[in-house]
């Protein structure tokens, strides 16, 4: 197949496209490298990407139609993956107008495209933000999603109903995929997982909002990128939550971190965000009736090569900002 992975210097669609390379198909990879945090990372991963047979990469942004169309147009694509979007609780509340290009006019462009060129399966990244603070533990994905908190869930909200509108009018199969904490090697650095580490590791202070006792379901870039990959398969349309079924409290974090780094943290707290949630927790129960997927690599196994990979590449990663832009 020949596959169409927006964000493909990102985190997760990096992994994604690396797991369909190994399958054997061709990626189509896009991505603006625009900075919404450190450019490093996302040149280390495509570099990586870009020496593999199979693989094509066009810089451009999904929210510019016209520079989009080319890729459909020149070689229509079997299926696309939307993994590129604008992430990020805290740094949507200082800058909506861009999470609402990215994510909802990124994502309806590709809609449009798809319906002209017949292409028949979309899958999109969403967020288990859209629980937001008022839905029962563990979060299903039947649950209400109408009151978001922060402008990124509302704009993923928004993405999810444009997808349901072309699939009730034109037939589109999708796959909505509403991914829990995902953590693991050259992971986002505005996310706790890259921070912690690279702050103990470096003796810098460790912010932590609130009391440290709010949880998260952190799970591993590979089983996330493997159940992407099975959603391609024929679904019609369905949201499915992608998530470990275990949450970690913060602080658990800050001490595995500090163990396997072999220093103690320097610890600041600092005001719960309004917009933060203090907990989540994914039902799986979809992902393994639809897809027979289970998260693989345990906690502790995930935060170890982590770590190991920090230390391998320490000294550029030690210079990675770990505040989003």
């Amino acid at each position: 197949m020949h596959i169409l992975i927006t964000g493909t210097a990102g985190f997760i669609a990096s992994k994604v496209a690396e797991l369909l390379l190994d399958e054997g198909h061709t990626v189509t990879g896009v991505d603006n490298l625009n900075d919404a945090y450190d450019v490093r990372l996302k040149e280390w991963r495509l570099a990586r990407l870009q020496a593999r047979p199979g693989f094509r990469f066009q810089r451009l942004d999904i929210a510019d139609r016209r520079a989009l169309r080319p890729c459909f147009q020149n070689s229509p694509p079997d299926a696309v993956i939307n993994l590129a979007a604008r992430a990020g609780v805290r740094p949507s509340v200082q800058d909506p107008w861009i999470y609402l290009e990215a994510n909802v006019t990124g994502t309806l462009n590709l809609l449009e495209l798809c319906r002209e060129f017949d292409v028949k399966k979309l899958v999109l990244a969403s967020t288990s933000s859209l629980y937001g603070a008022s839905n029962a533990l563990p979060f299903r994905e039947d649950a209400n999603t109408d009151r978001p908190l922060s402008p990124y869930a509302a704009s993923k909200k928004a993405a999810e109903a444009l997808c349901y509108t072309y699939h009730a009018l034109y037939g589109l199969d999708v796959t909505v995929f509403r991914y829990f904490t995902v953590y693991g090697p050259a992971g986002r650095p505005d996310m706790s997982p890259f921070r912690f580490v690279q702050w103990i590791c470096e003796g810098r202070p460790v912010t932590v909002y609130g009391d440290g006792r709010q949880s998260r379901d952190f799970t591993y870039v590979d089983d996330i990128a493997r159940g992407t990959v099975a959603g391609l398969r024929h679904l019609d349309y369905q949201v499915i939550n992608l998530g470990s079924d275990q949450p970690v409290v913060l602080m658990d974090l800050v001490r595995l971190v500090e163990e396997l780094a072999g220093r103690q943290a320097i610890l600041e707290f600092r005001p719960a965000h309004p917009a933060d949630v203090p907990a989540t927790w994914a039902d799986i129960g979809r992902a393994e009736q639809f897809l027979g997927w289970r998260p693989q690599v345990p906690f502790r196994q995930g935060v170890e090569r982590l770590v190991d990979w920090y230390r391998d590449n320490r000294d550029w990663a030690r210079e990675i900002e770990t505040n989003s832009r």
